[in-house]
């Protein structure tokens, strides 16, 4: 069988994308995933993205296989580019348009913006022990600002979820973390049932932060939608950054959002189409 792909990126964070539309698995399995995912024998991509039918009064299902094989919750970067592939699917993108999106993670609403920005409302996070979930603290208390132990040294972090779990530490000088050492050890820490996301966060101002992540699944990426969320949320939990804030990625800017009014996370950012072809 042939299928036709996209591949897109989000402030580096690639992707493949495959029009799924007309049936509500995925076309290909997750061990294809991997085998697409490959950056040498392979597409090269972080994921592998499937625009399935809506469901539960939705326009569309979003799908995710990370470059492992497994499969989270949601991607913030992901759903940018999906909705610019719908918007190019459906014949042409109009501004303002937006979409319901059904992922495992609740309904997402991405709104398509002039020059390629789409914003997401990203919806509450969740902070409760239970929901992210992490045994760091009492499953309804909140994990903000806890000790965790690491790569033989203590950490000071915060837990928050964006419907995926993040695990937040401030730092004086992220470019130093030693990413691909401590990245592991935090994602299997035995207190992330789940496994974790980790961002590690340099403040630069406050309303302007640096990040590097080690994504659950992927390792290390250029940028991580759900984390920026999830870092702004935890900044402004321990008085270190505002609201309205921009998250510097190695990738680019994303800007990030937590209303006082709804509660509710919005994040803007680029999505861009790279290629077609067939597989």
């Amino acid at each position: 069988m042939t299928i036709e792909f996209t591949k897109y990126h989000g402030l580096g964070n690639d992707f493949i994308l495959i029009d799924n539309r007309d049936t509500p698995e995925p076309l290909i399995t997750p061990d294809r995933a991997i085998a697409l995912c490959d950056r040498h024998f392979g597409i090269g991509a972080d994921g592998v993205i499937f625009a399935l039918p809506g469901q539960e009064n939705t326009d569309y299902t979003m799908r995710i296989f990370n470059s492992d094989g497994s499969e989270p919750e949601m991607c913030g970067n992901g759903i940018r580019c999906l909705a610019r592939f719908l918007a190019e699917l459906e014949g042409g993108e109009t501004p303002g348009h937006s979409y319901r999106i059904h992922t495992l993670a609740g309904t997402i609403s991405p709104e398509i913006e002039e020059e390629g920005r789409v914003r997401v409302d990203m919806g509450k996070p969740q902070l409760l022990a239970q929901e992210i979930p992490t045994t760091l603290t009492d499953a309804n208390g909140k994990a903000i600002a806890q000790p965790l132990e690491v790569g033989g040294q203590i950490w000071t972090v915060t837990c928050v979820s964006m419907g995926n779990p993040h695990c937040i530490t401030f730092v004086e000088d992220a470019e130093a973390i030693a990413l691909a050492d401590l990245g592991p050890q935090f994602e299997h820490h035995p207190v992330f049932p789940q496994r974790t996301n980790t961002e590690f966060i340099e403040i630069v101002k406050h309303n302007y932060l640096k990040m590097r992540v080690w994504e659950r699944g992927a390792g290390a990426t250029l940028a991580c939608g759900t984390g920026a969320c999830a870092t702004v949320v935890a900044g402004v939990l321990n008085g270190k950054c505002d609201r309205q804030t921009t998250v510097e990625l190695p990738g680019g800017c994303l800007d990030i959002h937590w209303s006082a009014e709804n509660g509710r996370v919005y994040m803007t950012g680029p999505a861009e189409a790279v290629f077609r072809g067939k597989i």
